[in-house]
């Protein structure tokens, strides 16, 4: 049965004597809700609740909201349920402090990200890169915070985009030179593109993946009919995707290294 019915911030029913009552918040999407039924205790916090770090930072969506995300975390805390049965993941019952706990530190981590990265952008860091490098991601022990598929340092990109724009803050990427042009020389200036494909390999040997990932598209976008530059590239990115503990960030490593073994830089 299709929707019928258009709800801002709450809308109550009931089915069968039991009551449902359903609010809005921003999450992955601006339209999510979240359903508490008060006569059985029941929380069904949908996308909300994935039992890993939320997914409020995906880099291929559109904007997610972790501020708000946050607050409707707060809200189902608030009513102490006694059952919560997730969209994803299995459901917690009978073990209201568990719960508590739950809904809690996971509205504490978005919260410490989203102070933290909106204190480095009012401290004057550039957008982007900068501040993800002055953010401390919170550390936890508990299994429903780890970075399985989303991980905080996409979510701290997310607030940026939210809170300073798409601009990344330096100059010449306000209205940038083509990537190929740039590519090209870049590694005019290095030595040529095998000599960036060898540096990034290099570079990733003693761990530095961050640095060598520059170089490695460098090389590739400037060479991309190449079969050498081409191997190099798909070697380190399949090297940096086994390094990754997110699905995210696991997965578009390994389509960069896919897409660089048929000559096509990954966009």
């Amino acid at each position: 049965m299709p929707p019928d019915t258009l709800y801002d911030s709450e809308f109550v029913f009931e089915v069968g004597g039991v009551r449902f009552e359903l609010y809005h918040a921003r999450g992955e999407t601006d339209d999510a809700s979240w359903v508490w039924c008060p006569e059985r205790q029941v929380l069904c916090p949908g996308d909300l609740w994935i039992w890993a770090v939320p997914n409020c930072g995906n880099p291929q969506k559109v904007q997610r909201y972790p501020a708000e995300w946050a607050k409707a975390l707060r809200a189902m805390a608030t009513l102490r349920p006694n059952a919560l049965c997730p969209g994803h993941g299995g459901p917690v019952v009978d073990d209201p402090e568990r719960i508590q706990l739950m809904l809690s530190e996971t509205a504490a981590f978005l919260e410490d990200l989203v102070e933290q990265t909106v204190a480095a952008l009012n401290q004057g860091a550039p957008p982007h890169v900068d501040v993800v490098h002055q953010v401390r991601i919170p550390e936890s022990d508990s299994p429903w915070l780890q970075p399985l598929y989303d991980e905080g340092e996409f979510i701290v990109r997310n607030i940026v985009r939210e809170s300073a724009g798409w601009w990344t803050g330096r100059p010449s990427e306000l209205k940038p030179a083509a990537r190929s042009a740039i590519a090209e020389e870049i590694a005019s200036l290095a030595g040529g593109p095998r000599r960036l494909a060898e540096r990034a390999n290099e570079l990733a040997a003693v761990g530095d993946f961050w640095l060598a990932s520059h170089l490695a598209d460098y090389a590739l976008e400037a060479a991309p009919d190449d079969k050498g530059v081409r191997d190099k590239v798909a070697a380190f990115y399949k090297r940096r995707a086994s390094s990754e503990p997110s699905l995210m960030a696991t997965n578009i490593f390994l389509a960069a290294a896919a897409y660089a073994r048929a000559g096509r830089p990954f966009r």
